[in-house]
């Protein structure tokens, strides 16, 4: 089971870093079968289990001037609030606690491969429910912020609200964000696998201490690369769903005349 779920072993035997079986019970008469990518995504999820834990209990028994571990906890918090509400603004406060656990959660997946496990998110099965995820999120919000009319016209859009002869294409376009997302992610986790099976495959005798350089590369400089593309991504769909921060006045132009006329009489009072 150690060997199928390690990327990494003796280098001289082969190092395969396809996807296995490790084993197989029934249920209700159908064979389950738990794969390399269950193991390695349950210890990720442990790990940041452990993790969240640890940092509860940092936060709560918190020192005024910080240090250590709790120094680390506040960076990523702020990065991470920061990330949003430059992103998202007003309306995106709501979405700090998503966009940092899946922020987090995929930046552990890609580099789990720096610990001799397969990355989660080079299956697809893994990367395909955050883009649905997503996409509910965007339309959710979209109806939840705007009348159904603005989303007819925004579907039929450029074209006017009674001619939707673009609305097939829009729809089309909508139903391919979670697609593109989750491939995107994907594929470059997965070409940076191949990568390595590579070099492990074919140059196995010699491939000692120098393919730490390309695991730093492939996964995690461009691990954190796909992590902030995925959520940055995420945030400005949400973002654009949910529309302008700024709620239009209802006041008629009688009444903001007379308030802006006033402004000059208040400030010199």
């Amino acid at each position: 089971m150690l060997q199928a779920v390690l990327l990494a072993g003796d280098p001289a035997e082969k190092v395969d870093f396809m996807i296995h079986e490790v084993f197989s019970y029934q249920l209700f008469g159908q064979t389950v079968r738990i794969t390399t990518s269950h193991v390695c995504l349950l210890i990720v999820v442990l790990t940041l289990i452990a993790f969240f834990i640890v940092g509860g209990q940092i936060f709560r028994h918190a020192s005024e001037i910080p240090s250590g571990f709790q120094n680390i906890l506040e960076i990523i918090v702020e990065f991470l609030d920061g990330m949003v509400d430059k992103t998202m603004g007003k309306k995106g406060k709501g979405f700090r606690n998503y966009i940092g656990t899946i922020f987090i959660f995929i930046l552990f997946s890609n580099i789990s491969g720096l610990f001799g496990l397969r990355p989660p998110t080079a299956d697809y099965g893994v990367t395909l429910p955050l883009g649905v995820v997503t996409f509910l999120l965007i339309h959710i919000n979209e109806f939840r912020y705007n009348s159904v009319k603005d989303i007819w016209k925004d579907k039929c859009s450029p074209l006017p609200a009674w001619f939707p002869l673009w609305m097939p294409i829009n729809l089309i376009g909508d139903f391919a964000v979670p697609v593109s997302l989750s491939l995107r992610l994907f594929a470059n986790v997965l070409s940076g696998t191949v990568m390595m099976a590579l070099v492990y495959g074919l140059l196995s005798k010699v491939a000692y201490a120098w393919p730490a350089v390309l695991h730093v590369y492939f996964d995690l400089f461009s691990g954190a690369i796909q992590t902030y593309v995925f959520c940055m991504l995420t945030m400005t769909y949400i973002k654009n769903a949910m529309g302008p921060d700024e709620v239009p006045s209802t006041k008629p132009k009688t009444e903001k005349a007379e308030d802006e006329a006033s402004e000059p009489e208040k400030a010199a009072a």
